[in-house]
């Protein structure tokens, strides 16, 4: 009998603010799929009504169950369902995985929602407040009496979970797909004359202004290179109005959000990320494992855990538009390296595939779970 077959299977249940838009929401698709794949029973909790990744296991929508007018007494009976349900499901493990910005709903979680169930809290974000409030130290308490806390990249671990007092932490990666690479679809972008961002347009965290900037400085345009921003949010108007002043504006191309980016991924000469921070940014790992190349700021946290500078992209050190326009530039005209970098790029990702990162979360769930 082989050493797989002796490891235990867990009925998990997996918390999450919803299943859409987001890349901490992708990974806990993924990670119902790589959980499931492993012959563990699989529920997963969403508290809006969004879905849209691919998913496995079986599904509590309490989104779903939320009024329009979403009163206090709503929330309250919301919340005494949620409790009932893995009260009743009798899970082995509930892995959470919502921000945790607010003290209080924390101290709530720990005294009703979990109260007498084992649980591992997953941090996405390297933004303090996101995870632990501005109240630190009480929050630390709460991450160590889990059964761990799991941080996603290892800046988040060393740097800002280690030293807010968290104990029982370690650094398990988001993970990519591998099947992306087949799923990509053709579309009607010219292949290889784009620079390609993507994701939520919230331009205080990814600062998609200071990519318009470095664009327009970048010259790249005259060369009849694009600008594709994909996305939707709070800032689009915004952003498209700047584009719009800008004297590279008819270069600049807006895309809405889409489940299925791969194809348009795929094409672009190379994908971008201005962000103030991040967790463990997927954009660079989902566009590394289509063979894109990649260009970022050497934010916290996460790119250089995934960039390996002139090899499989390039890392700009500095928020200076000036020195990103040069490496837009650089990956745009010089053919030599950039064959080099994208020659580079799928094989420099591979220990963040769904096989390894799956393998990771089942032994360190045969290691807690009593």
């Amino acid at each position: 009998m082989t050493q797989t077959a002796h490891k235990k299977k867990f009925k998990i249940c997996l918390v999450s603010i919803s299943l859409a838009k987001g890349g901490a929401e992708r990974s806990v698709a993924m990670l119902s799929q790589m959980l499931s794949s492993l012959g563990h029973q699989v529920h997963i909790v969403v508290l809006n009504n969004e879905i849209d990744f691919k998913y496995s296991g079986t599904l509590f929508n309490l989104g779903a169950l939320k009024p329009k007018d979403d009163h206090f007494l709503a929330r309250l009976t919301r919340f005494k369902k949620l409790r009932r349900y893995l009260k009743t499901q009798a899970f082995d493990v509930v892995i959470d995985h919502r921000p945790k910005n607010e003290y209080f709903r924390e101290l709530f979680y720990k005294k009703y929602i979990y109260r007498d169930l084992s649980t591992i809290y997953v941090v996405h974000s390297s933004n303090k407040q996101e995870y632990f409030t501005k109240m630190v130290s009480k929050m630390a308490a709460i991450y160590n009496i889990q059964l761990a806390t799991v941080t996603v990249s290892t800046h988040i671990e060393l740097h800002v979970a280690k030293t807010s007092g968290v104990l029982n932490c370690s650094t398990i990666h988001n993970a990519y797909n591998p099947a992306w690479k087949q799923e990509a679809s053709i579309d009607d972008l010219p292949a290889n004359n784009y620079i390609l961002s993507y994701g939520r347009l919230h331009d205080g965290i990814k600062d998609l202004s200071f990519l318009i900037h470095s664009f327009n400085a970048s010259w790249v345009w005259k060369d009849g290179v694009s600008l594709v921003i994909m996305g939707d949010g709070p800032d689009k108007k915004m952003l498209q109005d700047l584009a719009v002043s800008m004297p590279c504006n008819k270069h600049i191309v807006f895309l809405p959000f889409t489940k299925a980016p791969f194809g348009i991924i795929q094409n672009a000469r190379c994908v971008t990320l201005t962000s103030f921070y991040e967790g463990f940014p997927m954009v660079l790992v989902e566009s590394l494992s289509v063979g894109v190349p990649v260009i970022s700021l050497d934010i916290i946290s996460g790119p250089s855990e995934i960039i390996q500078h002139n090899y499989n992209g390039l890392l700009v050190k500095e928020r200076d538009p000036e020195k990103f326009a040069d490496a837009l530039g650089v990956i745009c005209r010089d053919e030599v390296l950039y064959l080099k970098l994208k020659a580079q790029t799928q094989g420099s990702v591979q220990q963040f595939s769904m096989q390894e990162i799956s393998a990771k979360w089942d032994k360190l769930l045969q290691h807690v779970i009593r």
